[in-house]
């Protein structure tokens, strides 16, 4: 995130910030010794109360959308810190290395949005172990004391995230969230990334997944449809996918669905993950 940059946009949309902060000069000052000084860690902070203080407060609709994130990461971190210390569930090499890698990525998440919203004002819903049920009501008995249900559970999370992060952001536009906006769409990359080794992983265990999404396919099973539903789609922007012309031919059916994935409203992703709380 280049901080300098978000500034200077929006300078752009609204000539009246720095004033509004403290005055133009005083702000640069601070912000040519902060910027010597901050660390990743301490961006949130820096932002939130910059934001806070140049525009009077965060809206509600913004700190709603960074908690319900931070619910889901807190989801996924929890999921993925009792796999790895789960005894023989997970291979050693380089499985056990990839799942810890994911692991320290998501509570790296849960500990940015607990910044970023307090930054903003507002405060960090909290979960602990004890919150989850990650059998889904015994929808999953054996998630971990088999790896491959872990790992069917694990690209079903993935996938709902990316989804979810998508479906998030246009509540994130506008000048004074730009940089949460930021934020939240560096996450959803990676959430993505998770979401193909994950499949990648499945793959190499012998199951029939792709890295990408097709039609509504998730090689697993009916429990988790509610995932892929309408990741069929084939019409984007109003352009039919399929009626354009591809290498030989038009596009088929299944490139078209490939190539873009489909956002998921608030609603639908709390009905994915409710049962996996307690």
């Amino acid at each position: 995130m280049n901080l300098q940059n978000i500034l200077s946009e929006i300078e752009q949309v609204d000539p009246e910030i720095y004033e509004r902060a403290s005055g133009r000069r005083d702000v640069f000052k601070g912000l040519g010794t902060a910027g010597k000084r901050l660390t990743l860690a301490a961006l949130p902070l820096a932002l939130g109360a910059f934001f806070k203080k140049a525009y009077g407060q965060t809206t509600t609709g913004v700190l709603g959308v960074l908690n319900f994130a931070l619910q889901l990461e807190y989801l996924e971190a929890n999921f993925y810190t009792k796999g790895v210390a789960t005894a023989g569930l997970i291979p050693a090499g380089a499985p056990a290395a990839a799942l810890a890698t994911i692991r320290d990525h998501e509570n790296a998440h849960v500990n940015f949005l607990k910044t970023a919203i307090t930054a903003a004002g507002g405060t960090p819903v909290s979960y602990t172990a004890a919150n989850f049920d990650f059998t889904a009501k015994g929808a999953f008995p054996d998630v971990f004391s088999n790896y491959a249900t872990f790992l069917a559970v694990a690209q079903a999370f993935e996938d709902t995230g990316v989804r979810a992060y998508k479906g998030q952001a246009p509540n994130l536009m506008g000048t004074a969230n730009r940089a949460y906006l930021t934020a939240a769409l560096n996450i959803h990359s990676v959430e993505a990334r998770h979401a193909s080794h994950i499949r990648q992983m499945r793959a190499a265990a012998g199951v029939g997944v792709r890295p990408w999404i097709t039609l509504m396919i998730s090689g697993i099973d009916a429990r988790t449809n509610a995932v892929y539903a309408g990741e069929d789609a084939t019409v984007q922007g109003g352009v039919t996918i399929t009626s354009l012309a591809g290498v030989n031919g038009n596009i088929g059916v299944n490139a078209a669905t490939e190539a873009f994935d489909e956002p998921l409203s608030k609603d639908d992703v709390v009905k994915i993950v409710t049962p996996f709380f307690v």
